[in-house]
Parts: structure tokens; C-alpha cells; sequence
């Protein structure tokens, strides 16, 4: 028996190439820190804080307003730190005018502080003013770059249109012109020649017609704005809707006050003075003047809501002393605050303290 021989045929497993894959690198992106870009709020807003009680006052910051646009905040003398001290934190503010306000040497200290504090925040500041100022005070205005447009021989309005008569257009002269009227100083060396461009009369009619606005509307400071708004418009007082009736009404108020004037005017040696009960001080004290025979009147309006005494002073062409200088060192000294010009100015003065500052300035202006 043949056995056959099997062949074993053993397969050698195949040997699998296994590709190593080197382990991918990842490239990793170095982010630069992010920068933040700080941001800090833009200064775009302009202000103009005036005068609310004259014409002065108001068309100066008409002026403003149409040179360089922004808005105003009319404010009477005791108002006026009140509205610094509140636009002295305003981020937004950019420029400040401020425009016919004073200095007594109460305020004068508190002013430069804020003018110092608006100056280290950028804040662009103009003063233009023509009442008397201590010199050491415009000194140290200048020192802390705030542009001081001072002169005692021109009203505050014809500076501002002098000094930017560039920007204003033409019926802005007559603007100023009525300014200067109502402040008697349309004799001065600008406002005369303002005055000869236009008709005089003319010019006086709107000038009192924009006064006794002005005047009876104390009370409403929306109106005022808006006089402040018409003016910079180029309106003439005449266009603007019933400005020549209310001035009317004043006319029969004011005639009326001088036959209260003559019944309950006082006379001291050297002034005459009255308290007033039923309109304001300011629109009485010419009266008290004249009626009195005397070169200088005093009238008088409590403020009850603020226990003190709004003074109205004035002095004719004869009166010899500065009333403004007199009546600021007097009033300060009473713990009150006043000041203005040579034959017209005004004082805030403690209730119980009025006696005593009509006595003292009695003296004082002999």
C-alpha cells in the first residue's frame, strides 16, 4: 500500500505595514491681548449762562446763541453760582460763556475756584462782562486761561458783537444797539456808532418795548428763552407776536407806581428810598430818584422765599461817587453780595440788615 505524501504548504502570515502617523502638531495662535479702547464722552455742548433780569442780559445771549449756537440758562445774580455749580460736572460741556454777570467780592473767590475746576476739565470759558471787577480777579482768570472780554465803557451785548461780529449777521448790530440803550450807554464809543446806523427812534421804541418784556416776564423763564430764541432769529421786537401789547400793560403798571411812589417815598440827606410791594424794585428806582429831588434813589422788594432784599440803585449825572464800588464793599460787608455800575447797580442784602445798608450808604455817598 502506497501512501501518498502530503505537502504541507504553511503561508507566512502577511506582515500588515502599519504607517506610524506622527502625531499632528497643532499650531497654536498667540492671541495678542485685546487693547480696550477707552472711551471718553465726547465735549460737544455749548452754554451760555446770562443775565435774565435786562436786555443786556438776554441779548447777549441771543448773540451767543447765534454765533455759536448751544443753549442759554438766564439767571439773576443770586442764581449765578447756583448754574455754575451745576455745569461744572457736565461731561458733555465744551464751552462756556458767561455773559453781564457781576462779581461781588462774596462771589468773586467761589468763581475762580469753579472757572480753575471747568479749566482742568478742558472746558473752553469766556467771560465778557462791563461791570467793575477787582483787577486781582482778572488776573488770576487769565493765569487759568479763561478769555476775559472786560470794558466798563461799553454794555456786555455790544462786546459780544464786537468781539465776534465775524459770525453775527447784520441784524445783530441792532441787537446790540437796543442793548446799549437800555443800559444808557448808547453815548459810549461803540454803542454811538452802533446807534447811527439805525433810525433812533426807531431803536428806542424797540429797545423799551424789548425792556418791558423782558422785565414782566421775570416769572416766566420758558418766555424769556424764547425772547432769547426770536432775537438770535433775527426777529425785531415788533415781529415778534404781542411784544407791543404787553409793553402796553407795563406802561399802565409803571404809571401807577409813580403815584404810590410819591405817597410812600422816603428822603434821607443825601437819597431818597421805598419799598416796593407790588412790582419789582428795578422799575420803580428811577422814579424814587427823581421824585425824591435827591442824586441817588434806593427801592427795595423783599424776597420772602430766601429772607432777603432785592436793592435796585440809581444816581444821576451828578451823583460824584462810583455806586457800584460802594454798594459791593457795603453789601458784603452786611453778609449780602452787590455791585454794578458808576450811577446804576444792585445788592442782595439780608432782611434784618436792609435798615442798616440804607444808613450806611447814606453816609457814604455825601
Amino acid at each position: 500500500m502506497v501512501l501518498s505524501k502530503t505537502k504541507t504548504l504553511t503561508k507566512k502570515p502577511a506582515t500588515k505595514k502599519v504607517a506610524i502617523k506622527k502625531p499632528a502638531t497643532k499650531k497654536v495662535a498667540i492671541k495678542k491681548p485685546a487693547t480696550k479702547k477707552v472711551t471718553t464722552s465726547q465735549r460737544t455742548k455749548v452754554i451760555c449762562i446770562s443775565h435774565k433780569e435786562d436786555c443786556d442780559g438776554i441779548s447777549s445771549a441771543a448773540l451767543v446763541r447765534q454765533a455759536f449756537g448751544g443753549d442759554s440758562i438766564l439767571v439773576d445774580y443770586p442764581g449765578q453760582m447756583e448754574a455754575l455749580n451745576q455745569v461744572v460736572s457736565d461731561e458733555k460741556l465744551k464751552s462756556l460763556f458767561i455773559c453781564d454777570l457781576g462779581l461781588s467780592k462774596k462771589t468773586q473767590d467761589e468763581f475762580i475756584d469753579i472757572m480753575s475746576r471747568l479749566r482742568k476739565n478742558k472746558v473752553s470759558v469766556t467771560y465778557i462782562d462791563h461791570h467793575d471787577i477787582d483787577p486781582t480777579v482778572v488776573t488770576s482768570l487769565e493765569k487759568l486761561k479763561v478769555k476775559v472780554i472786560h470794558d466798563i465803557n461799553e454794555c456786555t451785548t455790544v462786546q459780544v458783537y464786537n468781539a465776534y461780529k465775524s459770525k453775527l449777521n447784520d441784524h445783530a448790530s441792532f441787537v446790540a444797539t437796543c442793548a446799549a440803550i437800555t443800559d444808557y450807554m448808547e453815548d459810549r464809543p461803540l454803542g454811538s456808532k452802533l446807534l447811527q446806523i439805525y433810525d433812533r427812534q426807531f431803536a428806542l421804541i424797540s429797545a423799551t418795548v424789548m425792556t418791558y418784556n423782558i422785565v414782566g416776564h421775570q416769572r416766566e423763564p420758558d418766555y424769556l428763552q424764547y425772547l432769547v430764541e426770536e432775537l438770535a432769529d433775527s426777529k425785531f421786537p415788533h415781529d415778534i407776536p404781542n411784544t407791543f401789547e404787553f409793553a402796553q400793560i407795563q406802561v399802565e403798571k409803571l404809571s401807577q407806581i409813580i403815584a404810590k411812589v410819591k405817597v410812600g417815598m422816603k428822603t434821607m440827606s443825601n437819597l431818597g428810598h421805598m419799598e416796593i410791594l407790588d412790582s419789582g424794585a428795578s422799575g420803580a428806582v428811577n422814579f424814587v430818584m427823581g421824585l425824591s429831588g435827591k442824586d441817588v434813589g434806593v427801592a427795595y422788594k423783599e424776597r420772602i422765599d430766601h429772607g432777603i432784599y432785592a436793592v435796585s440803585v440809581r444816581g444821576s449825572k451828578n451823583c460824584k461817587v462810583h455806586l457800584g464800588r460802594i454798594v459791593n464793599l457795603l453789601a458784603t460787608s452786611l453778609g449780602g453780595s452787590g455791585g454794578g455800575h458808576d450811577k446804576a447797580c444792585g445788592a442782595v442784602v439780608p432782611k434784618q440788615k436792609i435798615k442798616k445798608f440804607i444808613t450806611e450808604l447814606n453816609k457814604q455817598i455825601k
